[in-house]
């Protein structure tokens, strides 16, 4: 009898243990599941949000542009912004890319170079980068195969451990420079804040939002100080027709010269929408081209 009672309760007490691995198995998966279907649900919702962000500084744009001549880092659009959710959170920042050097604007499809590709040589020597890459962006993005001094064509990227062709047409990405003869990470870290390769053949640049870098290449004539002088005219005054420049001690002459290479408002602006909600974070990285109440999409990357 006691045999058959301890027996009953060896049973009893493995089918405890069974029930309690079965309950402890359930509830992990629920709680598994449950935490995934919540990271599912607030990843689509930072998505959402990004997307939104983009939305509303394609729409702030289109509402500050529409209404002046110029465009300027005292607008509204230059200053980042942040929404707090009850979740989480939405930052939104917009830089101008018509204040940078287009290095699809170095060279004319049939090989000769534009008047960008001196101010390109001026801007790389004063950081210090080699001008020989301002040769390699040429022939990379014109249409022929014949390798300036600096440069390379195909018969250099053909000889490479692993060959490729050289372009022969513009940039689509700053990225792509890495494909580029000479170029490495710590040469497009420098030049990622000063260049791009978005806007129109030949783009004027916008004096408004141009670095001090940029500016100080111009012209032969320019130097350091004339381009501190202009960002600080523009700290409290935008530059809102060419011919203000002359206004700035020490431009009334040069700033004459300049009419041809500067512009005063921009039309292509790089948007990084910035969300999170509860642990979940989603940035949309977007360039889009503003005209009027019109825009478009140039890039479009989601990380």
């Amino acid at each position: 009898m006691r045999g058959e009672k301890g027996f009953a309760l060896v049973i009893t007490l493995i089918i405890a243990a069974l029930l309690v691995a079965v309950t402890t198995g359930f509830i992990h998966e629920v709680y598994v599941e449950t935490s995934l279907n919540r990271s599912f649900t607030d990843a689509q919702q930072a998505s959402l949000l990004a997307d939104s962000g983009v939305a509303g500084g394609t729409r702030l744009l289109q509402t500050i542009l529409g209404s002046q001549e110029y465009s300027s880092l005292l607008d509204k659009w230059a200053a980042p912004l942040e929404i707090p959710d009850d979740k989480g959170t939405l930052r939104v920042e917009i830089t101008e890319e018509n204040g940078k050097l287009n290095l699809n604007s170095l060279v004319f499809p049939n090989g000769e170079l534009t008047e960008a590709h001196p101010m390109a040589v001026r801007l790389f020597t004063a950081l210090k980068i080699s001008t020989d890459l301002c040769d390699a962006v040429a022939d990379w993005t014109d249409i022929n195969d014949e390798p300036r001094p600096g440069g390379a064509e195909t018969t250099y990227y053909k000889s490479l451990p692993t060959p490729y062709q050289a372009k022969n047409a513009t940039l689509d990405t700053l990225e792509e420079l890495r494909m580029v003869k000479g170029f490495d990470d710590k040469t497009l870290e420098i030049l990622n804040p000063l260049v791009t390769v978005y806007g129109d053949a030949q783009t004027q640049i916008n004096v408004n939002t141009a670095p001090a870098e940029f500016l100080a290449a111009l012209s032969e004539q320019m130097t350091p100080e004339l381009a501190r002088r202009i960002l600080e005219y523009r700290k409290t005054t935008p530059i809102k027709n060419k011919g203000e420049i002359t206004r700035i001690p020490g431009l009334e002459g040069i700033g004459i010269g300049l009419q041809t290479k500067i512009a005063v408002k921009g039309s292509i602006y790089r948007i990084l929408s910035h969300a999170r909600v509860n642990e979940t974070t989603r940035t949309v990285e977007a360039v889009v081209r503003i005209n009027g109440q019109q825009s478009s999409v140039l890039y479009w990357r989601e990380l």
